[in-house]
């Protein structure tokens, strides 16, 4: 635990100086950089990080600097920032631990001669990428602009979208070696006012020394999840228009920096499986969009438990239904295939994330066709399995959750060998464990995932 500097800012120059040069590693790393220079014939000393400074903006400022002159030289450092320094962010620091947070997360601080405090300029600039449309969390139509790492730029992405002076953003900050910073942004006139109060305490309660996965820290930290229900706590978007959309609804949404995410409160299954399209098409469409991806997400937990259900009671096949019977030889047990394959997508899916980019969809269709054509043909897998199987390999992508889907995956691989075990009662059994670990997932918020309150 990194502790907590609680020193003020010194009436002397020179022993602020060898205080900073204490503190910060200014001999060690060759980031931190210690700028002397004179301004108004008193010394001064500037401490900022190569990288987050541009060096034309420091030029200017040093130029203006060196304009000034013994007889017009301010009394008092406030007098000095609003008179001399042609800058917009401009604050007056006398704690030492403000001082040096600002000089780590990219600030320019300023010390002077005569003067009792630290002068902070904000003209830091972090590398940023641009802000494309986000890979995962694309629409047909509407903005194609997404987060990205920095959370001035997410802010602004966002306030772009809602001009009204209720929307709030705060800012604080956790991880007393990362001190990460944070923002929650509501509409003041439409939040949950006890919702927002619990938030804000929970983030203001948190004792760690940093966030090292940045949001999902954030979030494992202010909600402590069951580990044996694998249904999300929080919904998670790429788009500001999706959580310019959530504000205005009266939710909250929390930037973490570093991370090019929202993170929405309060959430139900209902949010968590919304997508952008939905709103960018007509009504009928939207509904139709959200009718087919509840059907598909009910066919991927549901459709090989059933499958198997029925091989193993081929006596309840209606007559209709008897082209899905297995006709080829059962070599590996059913319920084995179906564990294996399973556990094969899974594989299938990490070498693609692993496989440059150019070559990632040649090489998945290759590898699909020939293991599933040799798999067959060599008596590893039934025909039907691999067929059933396929479906809820692409089914899976048609949540916009990552987390919902591997939440599914999960829910059916204990269906199946609860099905497995224990035939229909099994099966029984597991769904009604599928709708208790649906109907006990508590949210944040107090509130079950099917959105039921819940004391």
């Amino acid at each position: 635990m990194v502790e907590k500097i609680s020193k003020k800012v010194m009436a002397s120059f020179e022993e602020n100086i060898a205080y900073m040069d204490k503190i910060l590693p200014v001999k060690d790393s060759f980031d931190i950089i210690r700028r002397d220079m004179v301004i108004g014939e008193s010394d001064a000393t500037f401490y900022f990080i190569d990288g987050f400074i541009k060096d034309e903006t420091m030029l200017k400022i040093m130029d203006s600097f060196s304009r000034v002159t013994k007889d017009n030289m301010p009394k008092d450092a406030t007098a000095f920032a609003r008179s001399k320094i042609p800058y917009v962010e401009v604050d007056v620091i006398g704690d030492f631990d403000q001082v040096v947070r600002n000089v780590l997360s990219g600030m320019t601080c300023l010390f002077i001669s005569g003067y009792e405090v630290c002068i902070s300029i904000d003209c830091r600039t972090y590398p940023a990428r641009s802000v494309g449309e986000p890979e995962k969390d694309k629409s047909l139509r509407g903005s194609r602009d997404g987060f990205v790492e920095t959370i001035v730029f997410n802010t602004a992405l966002i306030r772009r979208r809602i001009r009204d002076p209720h929307l709030v953003m705060e800012i604080t900050e956790a991880g007393q070696a990362s001190r990460t910073d944070i923002a929650i942004c509501y509409m003041k006139d439409r939040v949950d006012k006890d919702l927002l109060a619990n938030i804000k305490q929970r983030i203001e309660r948190l004792h760690m020394d940093d966030l090292r996965m940045n949001q999902q820290s954030l979030a494992e930290a202010i909600y402590h999840r069951k580990w044996f229900n694998p249904f999300p706590k929080f919904k998670f978007t790429e788009r500001p228009d999706t959580t310019a959309a959530c504000i205005l609804e009266g939710k909250v949404a929390i930037l973490v920096d570093n991370s090019p995410s929202a993170m929405i409160l309060p959430t139900s299954i209902f949010d968590v499986v919304e997508e952008a399209n939905d709103y960018y098409f007509p009504k009928i469409t939207g509904f139709y969009l959200k009718v087919s991806r509840a059907v598909i997400a009910f066919l991927t937990v549901f459709l090989t438990p059933v499958f198997l259900l029925f091989m193993q009671n081929l006596n309840w096949l209606p007559e209709i239904f008897a082209f899905v019977a297995v006709k080829d030889t059962v070599n590996i047990p059913l319920v084995f295939q179906l564990l294996l394959l399973e556990v094969a997508i899974d594989g299938l899916h990490l070498a693609a994330l692993n496989t440059p980019s150019m070559l990632s969809t040649p090489l998945s269709v290759i590898t699909a066709l020939v293991l599933g054509e040799f798999s067959v043909s060599s008596g590893w897998f039934n025909s039907e399995v691999m067929l059933y199987m396929a479906f809820v390999a692409m089914a899976n992508y048609a949540q916009p959750n990552f987390e919902l889907g591997y939440a599914m995956k999960f829910m059916r691989i204990m269906l199946l060998i609860l099905t497995a075990l224990l035939n229909w009662i099994g099966f029984a059994v597991g769904c009604i464990l599928v709708f208790c670990f649906l109907l006990f997932n508590r949210t944040l918020s107090g509130r079950s995932f099917l959105n039921v309150k819940m004391n």
